[in-house]
């Protein structure tokens, strides 16, 4: 037997290994991930009434959510579907930027600012407090301080700064993207902050020798290879937030739109040939979102 029948016997074997290796995640990845989604997909185009789904192919749910569309209403305004899905990605712009600018601002801090790995393990702990209750207890949290009679009115009011308490504190958008920003700042910080440990501090070095400026070595340096950190975290929260409907119902008072409250409705209601139509729509300006992100850096290579 060749030296080189034997090479190929060893990568066969272990092609075969890998294969093994991979199948149970195929198999999950399959069940819980792919059959569900192409259940949607199917369900999506059955017609229902107010009884049962009915197994047939038709747009009526498509038709349906879009009735209206082709022109204004009579105030002017578009349709209630393009309102809540602009509403759906206006909440989710917001809260991706702020989280953005507090998760590069603390995973800088954490990376360049602390100079022991025992206090940078301290503080990360410290940044995943939040995550150790449920996040509906998180949402909670905030209605004694936020409401009417809450903490900050009345520090307000004592303080003088207010004649009344302020409404749009709580039950408005400004609290939404308050809870989100709360609850999902965490998913921005973690990827940055693993990209800013991994950038070559000689690389830092060397821009302050050739006379960059700590923001020219920000801009410049820093950001670029944070890059990848930036693009995940981007992805985590733009994609949780878009598909939220627990928190703008409880932090909104059930007054702000959102897709996914919509899906949560019809479904209640057992239409559900029309939420699978919606949350095909959903995953739909998802993944043009995801693919518009992920064209500004190839994830696969700089893992």
């Amino acid at each position: 037997m060749t030296t080189q029948q034997i090479t190929g016997g060893g990568r066969q074997a272990f092609r075969l290994s890998a294969l093994w290796q991979a199948t149970p995640y195929s198999l999950v990845f399959l069940l819980f991930f792919l059959v569900p989604l192409a259940l949607i997909l199917m369900v999506s185009f059955w017609e229902f009434n107010e009884y049962e789904m009915i197994p047939a192919f038709t747009l009526h749910s498509y038709f349906s959510i879009f009735e209206g569309c082709s022109s204004l209403n009579d105030y002017g305004d578009v349709c209630v579907t393009l309102k809540t899905y602009w509403s759906t990605v206006r909440i989710s712009l917001v809260v991706w930027f702020v989280t953005l600018i507090l998760g590069f601002c603390i995973a800088y801090f954490l990376a360049f600012c602390v100079r022991s790995s025992s206090t940078q393990t301290l503080l990360f702990v410290l940044c995943t407090v939040p995550f150790w209750t449920s996040n509906v207890i998180r949402m909670i949290s905030w209605i004694p301080l936020l409401g009417r009679n809450g903490l900050v009115n009345q520090n307000l009011m004592n303080l003088g700064l207010v004649d009344k308490p302020v409404e749009w504190l709580l039950f408005s958008e400004f609290s939404v993207v308050l809870a989100f920003v709360h609850l999902y700042t965490m998913f921005m910080i973690v990827p940055i902050f693993n990209s800013m440990m991994r950038i070559d501090r000689s690389l830092i070095e060397a821009a302050y020798d050739t006379g960059a400026s700590a923001w020219q070595t920000l801009w410049n340096v820093i950001i670029p290879l944070s890059r990848t950190g930036i693009i995940i975290g981007s992805i985590f929260v733009i994609t949780i937030v878009m598909g939220d409907f627990v928190t703008i119902g409880v932090m909104g008072g059930q007054q702000i739109a959102s897709v996914g409250k919509i899906i949560q409705v019809q479904t209640s209601f057992l239409q559900f040939p029309l939420a699978a139509a919606n949350a095909v729509i959903l995953l739909m300006v998802v993944l043009m979102i995801i693919w518009g992100l992920t064209r500004l850096v190839d994830i696969r290579k700089e893992l």
